[in-house]
């Protein structure tokens, strides 16, 4: 028989902000453990294109502490904010 699950926070909905994946346990039981949201990444502006170059996080994993500086922008004018085509035509 197969057992039963009860979400372990939040509330009972199956919305994007409350998703959950069936892991199996050392013990053998089945648990919910609750995903991330996948992150899109940081996008030009101007273009709408992804900015290369950068990891795509969600957006409190971008804070000073948890990324380094080299890691958060591109080496060059308007770098991690605008993509190399747009700096190119201004």
């Amino acid at each position: 028989m197969v057992q039963r699950l009860t979400y372990r926070k939040r509330h009972s909905y199956a919305t994007k902000s409350n998703q959950h994946r069936i892991v199996k346990t050392p013990g053998g039981k089945l648990v919910y453990q609750s995903t991330k949201k996948r992150a899109s990444g940081p996008k030009c502006p101007v273009t709408g294109k992804r900015i290369q170059g950068i990891p795509h996080l969600r957006p409190a994993e971008y804070k000073r502490s948890r990324l380094s500086r080299n890691r958060r922008t591109v080496n060059r004018a308007y770098g991690g904010v605008l993509s190399g085509g747009a700096v190119r035509e201004r």
